[in-house]
């Protein structure tokens, strides 16, 4: 497995501080009560060791992204700063989706909560699994529209 992690350097064992970096993730909730869902995620999200919100954007409705039918979304992106490694981030956010009752079916199915980090500030990742910028962000309108509006609150 090739893994690469760019940016702000990091020590293991070695007794450094950590690095501060700023992620910003979105929130997705297209299953039961969805603002509730998106509420879980927020505190959550502000209850990981070593970070703190410090931008939000406002919940906006949208359509599913695939054609299956389903209910709309909420979507919401979080401005979260955070001294965990992103695999250690990812790690918490898919405890988070499962804490709020999401089972991984199909790609497009829908979902309780849908958390993903679509950009760090200073990092990025390439791995089989998991990649840093998110892939799907220059198709994903209401993400740009979302990550524009918490860019302006910083």
């Amino acid at each position: 497995m090739s893994t690469r992690v760019t940016g702000a350097p990091r020590t293991l064992g070695d007794g450094a501080a950590p690095v501060l970096d700023v992620a910003y993730i979105a929130l997705g909730s297209n299953l039961g009560d969805r603002a509730a869902h998106l509420s879980a995620a927020r505190a959550a999200l502000a209850a990981l060791p070593g970070s703190r919100v410090i931008a939000l954007s406002r919940v906006e409705e949208t359509a599913p992204l695939d054609a299956s039918p389903q209910e709309p979304y909420l979507n919401q992106m979080i401005v979260l700063e955070t001294t965990l490694r992103p695999r250690e981030l990812l790690e918490a956010l898919l405890e988070i989706e499962r804490g709020e009752g999401r089972v991984r079916t199909t790609k497009w199915a829908p979902r309780t909560l849908d958390l993903d980090i679509v950009q760090f500030e200073g990092q990025t990742v390439t791995e089989p699994d998991f990649v840093v910028p998110h892939p799907e962000l220059p198709n994903r309108d209401f993400w740009r529209r979302e990550l524009a509006e918490v860019r302006l609150q910083r």
